[in-house]
């Protein structure tokens, strides 16, 4: 298993990565802090006095304006492959009283400020609604179903990959290059060096392998999904201790 288009972009506009924002006829882009809610809506920490405040300003006679949220992966270690980069549209319109403050709880939850104290005042909250969300890789640019959207999940390894793929690479590399080797059926003699982890997610492990100037990349998919960080612990343990590897 892999993850789906569908939950790549969820992963890539859930509010870890930076951001650009496109607004309709306006000059851009801009730079925006966002998390998405639960049900997968953009939230925008604006501050009153900017440039992406004013840009948000509707027409007259309208509550809303067409907006873009521009996000690109950022690779989690040298030599690992990018995600791609995701864009998702709707119509922005800023939120005031309760929804504001019930708005701040869903932005506090996945990237907690001091900020938030200030909405209202200093900063206002925007969202939208995605209704037209696409997947871009490789040159290639993919619609995603906004319903398939919605109800995606982001990965919950994606915040913590970079620290992940350190850690191995770092604390248990003879483990996990042994662990490796065995997966995929390779001597111990590799010329391109040992074989090696270079992306994380819920669904398995991207592994890196063979000599310079043709390396490979192998999927090892996890018997299962896993759910959060202190699960992938317990899946991962048989690689890291010697006496458990040794009878996987």
């Amino acid at each position: 298993m892999r993850p789906s288009p569908a939950e790549i972009v969820r992963t890539l506009v859930a509010g870890r990565l930076p951001a650009l924002v496109h607004l309709a006829r306006r000059p851009g882009p801009h730079q925006a802090r966002h998390v998405t809610d639960p049900d997968g809506r953009v939230l925008l920490l604006v501050p009153v006095v900017s440039d992406l405040a004013a840009a948000l300003v509707p027409p007259d006679g309208d509550t809303e304006v067409a907006t873009v949220l521009d996000v690109l992966d950022l690779p989690p270690a040298a030599g690992a492959p990018s995600l791609g980069r995701a864009w998702v549209s709707g119509w922005a319109a800023r939120l005031d009283g309760d929804e504001a403050r019930h708005a701040a709880v869903d932005f506090a939850t996945v990237q907690p400020t001091g900020d938030l104290l200030d909405v209202g005042t200093r900063f206002h909250l925007h969202r939208f609604e995605v209704v037209e969300a696409r997947w871009e890789r490789a040159g290639a640019t993919r619609r995603i179903d906004p319903d398939a959207y919605a109800e995606a999940e982001p990965d919950p390894l994606h915040p913590v990959e970079a620290e992940l793929l350190a850690d191995l690479a770092d604390h248990h590399g003879d483990q996990v290059g042994a662990y490796l080797r065995r997966r995929l059926g390779l001597t111990g003699s590799e010329a391109g060096g040992p074989p090696r982890v270079v992306r994380i997610d819920r669904y398995g492990l991207l592994v890196s392998h063979g000599r310079p100037g043709a390396r490979r990349r192998t999927r090892l998919a996890f018997a299962q999904p896993v759910a959060d960080p202190a699960e992938l612990a317990r899946l991962l343990h048989p690689m890291l201790c010697p006496r458990a590897a040794g009878r996987a």
